[in-house]
């Protein structure tokens, strides 16, 4: 069951928006890039600024399978109506090495040397004897990069069980510590686990921590996301691999978003029943009813899929919205406090579903 809000005092983290600009309406999808091969997991960040009606700002990026040279960093200052080439991360890319599944995130307050509004972009740097998560941070709203730390490093990037590599960074502020979750392939007990490291300075990382394991060595719970839900719940999705072809979804509802491990996993299933599949992403709305909105995406659905009763297992149902499903589908919600009363806003992102083509497109659904 769903935990209650309680009495437990509410955990700092990065709020998800910064405001909802004044008129902002549903459009898209529309072309952020057209690469070739196409591009996939993508991921947007909208910049924070103090004036009145929020930032229309926002930057996106994306990988390239089998491609180096980076993340391409692109840029809106509309909402996300019009993109241009902006930046990269690192600059030039990396001789020899391929960049995959990137994660941009900003900093909500000054933390670990670094101002207020500081941007960090997290990903996977691999070649074939390794891979890497790294950490960089840009204080000039994305232009140019500094690296800051290796978080972790595994073997060869072969996902077959047996062998040790890391994947799938995502990163969250909570009280004074970073803490950047991944799926681990290291540990000899499962073949691939999600796990956590935290940081209090962005250049040294603490012990690994474990979040969900299988059941069983065979399964592989991989493709973690995490969103603060009100003020003092927290959810993470993620898929759990049972064969080389079904990713099932689970979730896991925590009061501490560094204590998932404690929690029982969830079966996400619709109103029907139905299971979606792989890849999921999720965040949490202030809008749309006094509990806010769960918006989930999967690899296998155009559909969302949305909960508005803090995670209760009975309360999923389906959004039919114009944005093409694609490879962990990311999305930011757009309202601001207090719009629990109106059905809410939110922005999104993405690339070809898996071992598909197709541009990177964006664009903005209502929560109706």
């Amino acid at each position: 069951m769903a935990l209650s809000l309680g009495s437990a005092g509410a955990a700092v983290a990065a709020p998800a928006d910064s405001g909802r600009p004044r008129g902002e309406v549903p459009f898209g999808p529309v072309t952020v890039a057209d690469p070739n091969p196409g591009g996939s997991y993508a991921r947007a960040v909208r910049l924070s600024e103090g004036r009145p009606g929020g930032s229309r700002t926002l930057l996106a990026t994306y990988q390239q399978f089998a491609q180096p040279g980076g993340f391409p960093v692109h840029r809106s200052d509309d909402d996300g109506r019009t993109w241009r080439p902006w930046s990269n991360v690192p600059a030039g890319g990396e001789a020899g090495r391929v960049w995959l599944q990137p994660y941009l995130y900003e900093l909500p307050r000054a933390f670990g040397g670094l101002p207020k509004g500081a941007l960090l972009c997290a990903g996977n740097s691999l070649d074939s004897s390794s891979t890497r998560i790294v950490l960089y941070a840009s204080v000039d709203r994305g232009l140019t990069w500094t690296f800051l730390s290796t978080v972790a490093e595994g073997g060869p990037p072969n996902p077959t069980n047996g062998n040790t590599p890391v994947w799938e960074p995502f990163l969250l502020l909570h009280r004074d510590k970073l803490v950047c979750y991944y799926s681990d392939q290291r540990d000899p007990k499962y073949g691939q686990k999600l796990a956590h490291q935290t940081s209090r300075d962005l250049r040294h990382w603490g012990p690994v921590v474990d979040d969900a394991v299988g059941d069983v060595y065979a399964e592989r719970p991989g493709m973690i996301t995490v969103a603060q839900v009100a003020h003092s719940l927290w959810i993470m999705t993620y898929e759990y691999g049972v064969s080389d072809t079904y990713y099932p979804m689970r979730y896991k509802l925590a009061r501490d978003p560094e204590k998932f491990g404690e929690s029982p996993a969830i079966a996400l299933l619709d109103q029907d029943g139905y299971a979606p599949s792989a890849a999921p992403t999720v965040v949490w709305s202030d809008s749309g009813g006094p509990m806010g909105t769960i918006v989930v995406s999967a690899n296998s659905d155009a559909d969302f899929f949305v909960n508005r009763h803090l995670g209760d297992p009975s309360k999923w149902t389906r959004l039919t919205s114009p944005m093409p499903r694609g490879y962990s589908r990311f999305t930011i919600p757009l309202t601001s406090p207090g719009s629990w009363r109106r059905p809410g806003l939110v922005f999104v992102v993405t690339g070809a579903p898996y071992a598909e083509q197709a541009p990177i497109q964006a664009g903005v659904i209502a929560l109706d």
